[in-house]
């Protein structure tokens, strides 16, 4: 397995940041296996990924980059710069397309772990790369950038609660199950990779939530030492498996959108956030928090410039008392 020494300086210096690149690059990884994981992945995908396989149809250098770039358990270092706070999309993949021909070559044959197949002996690689994750930006990521913004912040929110509830340990553990992983005597497992061990004692952890359900590790060094941790946002905010159903009899007694809105406050969510994951609109979804706030079933507090609301005991009884009697039910 793959795991970082992390200094206590390193995680208590550690982040958030949300990359407009990272989200791309994952829909682009989520193109390239054609496979949804939960019906929001699935259905993006028949949107977009027949003009995508078109597109690479009729550029056979680009489809052979991709091929060789995403490997099989190596990703080339060059498709995943480590994101800056506040970077856009434009100025993370102008260091793509920056990359030098003689170490983009030099990542594919590390991902590849052989030699490069002779169609990939050129030196637009990079270029190509670029354009093609400009392509995957403009067609299938800027059109829902600001929900899928809405939804990356209300991840964040939610694992910086748990920092305070579980500490860093709980949060590391969570990030990507099966992958990431709290060691102890201040190790990070980052992946099932075997790989030397890194020591990151002075460098800057970041982590990066994407809403597809992938992720990766990338560094950047030695000019300055950067670590990031690109992982899946939580499944009740991506509509991936983790997203709890709403019970049938809850639905009943309080009406399936309000019922809704309960169940998704097993994470912390501001009104804003309520109205991105649901769907409902911004006076329904305020309804609704309202009348849950006055009937004891949720709770509000501030966390910085957001109100955020999550369920009471109370809601956590009520939810389920309804999964028990949908389970007991003949």
């Amino acid at each position: 397995m793959g795991w970082w020494q992390v200094s206590a300086d390193t995680l208590a210096r550690s982040r958030f940041v949300l990359s407009p690149y990272a989200e791309t690059f994952a829909s682009l990884k989520l193109l390239h296996s054609g496979a949804g994981a939960h019906p929001g992945e699935q259905a993006w995908l028949r949107a977009h990924l027949p003009a995508y396989r078109a597109r690479l149809a009729a550029d056979p250098v680009t489809a052979l980059l991709v091929r060789a770039g995403l490997g099989r358990e190596w990703i080339a270092d060059f498709l995943t710069p480590t994101p800056w706070d506040g970077e856009s999309f434009a100025e993370a993949v102008a260091r793509v397309r920056a990359a030098p021909p003689a170490a983009v070559r030099a990542h594919l044959r590390t991902s590849l772990g052989g030699p490069l197949p002779a169609g990939l002996e050129r030196d637009d690689l990079a270029e190509r790369a670029a354009r093609l994750v400009e392509y995957v930006w403009e067609e299938g990521v800027r059109p829902y950038w600001g929900r899928r913004r809405r939804l990356l912040e209300a991840d964040v929110v939610a694992r910086t609660v748990q920092v305070t509830r579980g500490g860093w340990a709980a949060v590391l553990d969570a990030l990507r199950p099966g992958r990431t992983r709290w060691l102890g005597e201040s190790r990070l497992q980052v992946n099932q990779h075997e790989y030397p061990p890194r020591e990151l004692s002075g460098a800057e952890l970041l982590l990066v939530p994407v809403t597809p359900y992938t992720g990766w590790v990338s560094w950047e060094e030695p000019l300055r030492e950067r670590y990031a941790v690109v992982y899946p946002c939580v499944g009740v905010l991506a509509g991936g498996p983790g997203r709890p159903a709403v019970p049938a009899a809850l639905g009943a007694l309080l009406g399936r959108a309000r019922a809704e809105v309960l169940v998704l406050l097993e994470t912390p969510m501001s009104t804003t956030h309520v109205v991105a994951v649901s769907g409902q609109g911004l006076g329904s979804a305020g309804r609704h928090l309202r009348v849950l706030l006055d009937a004891g079933l949720v709770e509000r507090r501030r966390a910085g410039r957001s109100v955020l609301y999550s369920r009471t005991a109370a809601g956590e009884v009520l939810i389920g008392s309804a999964g028990r009697h949908v389970a007991s039910a003949p």
